[in-house]
């Protein structure tokens, strides 16, 4: 006779198990009832189609997602899911193909791992990774020769936004002194980024041929330059508008006047930004915006120098007068003193590039640059003639 816990009772003196002891079960039937257990969990669950798929097919899926991720975490996260997309998910192929999105890490959010990151994003051959770390060495860290190398290797793949840096960078001899400069080569460097279509490259290079900086002069093809570059930046406005499905108000650039502007504005209207149009200002790259947040946390000053012997040294001899580029969305900070160029009106503004301050020009300055004599004057007569 059975009890409820599986014990017997004795029978005619046979052997039996004792009252209130467990049966003891063979080792298959231990098997046996393990792997119908596995089956009735997975048939409750339903069937996991993940252990069918090949790796080929799961690392396309992985790189399409990363491709289209909005976030660093939107990545990152497929590695916490389980440990065979931990280990698909490491692969080059997924770093290689992540979205810039993925890519923007934040200035405040900046650590060891971040950089990490960024760093296996580019040895696996992804461009914008190599263009945001290179940026965020030279400027930011201070590590000119392994930031210029990640800018240069991201040039080298057609990054148009990396080719216009390195410009820059040969215009004012930046990470060395100013007999480094090399206008020839900034130029050649910024007509190749102008001929993928980058605007602050076209517009860079449209003043240098009309001023004749590090090129021979000639105005009619710079103000081509100047118009293409305002084109193109009016079509990337419109593009934004589209997308995010709000078109122009009063402020910014009406909808008709793209047509005017591309029928080439017979009644004298200007064209663009350079010339007189107020486009809603674009978005700052996200390396732009990295450096602006993070001299913004480590009290960098704009435009005012501060005294000799005074203020924060961040070890390149005298961090303390280094100044940023005047433009608010650039975030260049000058690698020696009185690298970047001054106003000449006013002397107090300075610019990394001319495409930075002729965006400057449009945005604030204009409203701001007073010429110097006037202040000099309004000093001499005890502030009484204050500069209008």
């Amino acid at each position: 006779m059975r009890t409820r816990s599986g014990s017997l009772y004795s029978n005619n003196g046979g052997e039996v198990t004792a009252v209130g002891q467990k049966r003891k079960r063979s080792a298959a039937s231990l098997g046996q009832s393990a792997v119908a257990g596995e089956r009735r969990k997975r048939l409750a669950g339903g069937p996991d189609y993940l252990d069918v798929l090949p790796d080929d097919l799961v690392l396309s899926i992985l790189s399409k997602l990363a491709a289209s991720a909005s976030a660093p975490s939107d990545l990152l996260s497929v590695h916490l899911t389980c440990k065979r997309l931990n280990e698909l998910g490491r692969h080059d192929m997924v770093f290689a193909k992540a979205s810039p999105a993925s890519l923007a890490v934040k200035a405040a959010a900046w650590s060891e791992p971040a950089q990490r990151f960024l760093k296996r994003c580019a040895d696996a051959g992804n461009l914008e990774a190599c263009y945001i770390l290179g940026m965020i060495r030279f400027y930011c860290l201070g590590s000119r020769s392994g930031g210029a190398a990640l800018l240069a290797r991201a040039a080298v793949g057609g990054h148009a936004a990396a080719l216009y840096s390195l410009a820059v960078i040969q215009f004012n001899g930046s990470g060395g002194a100013k007999s480094d400069r090399d206008l020839r080569a900034g130029a050649a460097l910024c007509a190749r980024a102008a001929a993928l279509g980058h605007v602050d490259a076209l517009r860079e290079l449209g003043h240098c041929l009309q001023d004749g900086y590090g090129v021979r002069r000639d105005p009619a093809e710079g103000r081509r330059l100047l118009v293409a570059a305002n084109a193109r930046e009016l079509t990337l406005a419109l593009a934004a508008a589209a997308a995010s499905r709000h078109p122009f108000d009063a402020a910014g650039l009406p909808l008709g006047a793209a047509a005017a502007a591309a029928a080439g504005a017979a009644g004298g209207c200007p064209l663009l930004s350079d010339f007189g149009w107020s486009l809603p200002e674009a978005e700052p790259h996200a390396a732009n915006q990295f450096m602006v947040d993070w001299w913004a946390s480590h009290g960098a000053q704009a435009t005012a120098a501060k005294k000799p012997g005074t203020g924060d040294s961040d070890g390149d001899g005298d961090g303390g007068e280094l100044r940023l580029c005047s433009h608010v969305r650039c975030g260049r900070r000058e690698t020696r003193r009185h690298e970047f160029r001054r106003c000449s009106v006013c002397g107090a503004a300075n610019y990394c590039s001319r495409a930075c301050q002729a965006l400057d020009w449009k945005r604030a300055h204009k409203a701001q640059c007073v010429p110097m004599d006037r202040w000099l004057l309004a000093a001499v007569g005890g502030g009484e003639a204050a500069p209008q």
